[in-house]
């Protein structure tokens, strides 16, 4: 059972507002720089640029439907988080999804999808642990590091 401490959100101003220094010690990574836990901001800005970018394509070949900016997002990260770690904003902004257990392999194609869903129902990406890893990666297996 987790309890509140363990569990923090957007409205408690994000991981580690509290306690500065939790980010990513428990995990065993380090501090900063490459391999450390991506910084809230910085994944919120990747997460809007790959937003824009889908509602482009969505606008440009699939017309207004409401659902297809979703589609896109969701076929964006199945694929590019699933084989190559990382979507466009990720890539911009230096950031990469890796497995929990492994830093040396990309998350694949389950881990990928499963954290998808997740994140395409809102809820578990706004919702952090104590690590700072939203619902979505912690289900998946996965975290967001810097490259």
């Amino acid at each position: 059972m987790a309890s509140r401490e363990g569990v923090g959100s957007w409205l408690e101003g994000g991981p580690g507002a509290a306690d500065p220094g939790s980010g990513g010690a428990r995990l065993d990574l380090p501090e900063s720089g490459p391999g450390s836990l991506a910084p809230v901001g910085r994944r919120a800005v990747a997460l809007t640029i790959d937003w824009v970018l889908c509602l482009l394509i969505a606008r440009a070949f699939l017309g207004s439907d409401p659902l297809a900016p979703l589609l896109v997002f969701a076929a964006e990260n199945v694929l590019l988080v699933g084989t190559l770690g990382f979507t466009f904003g990720h890539r911009l902004l230096g950031i990469r999804v890796r497995p929990l257990a492994r830093a040396d392999v990309g998350p694949g194609p389950l881990r990928a999808l499963a954290r998808t869903v997740l994140l395409c129902l809102v809820i578990p990406a706004v919702v952090w642990d104590a690590e700072g890893r939203g619902l979505h990666d912690r289900a998946a297996g996965t975290l967001i590091v810097r490259r």
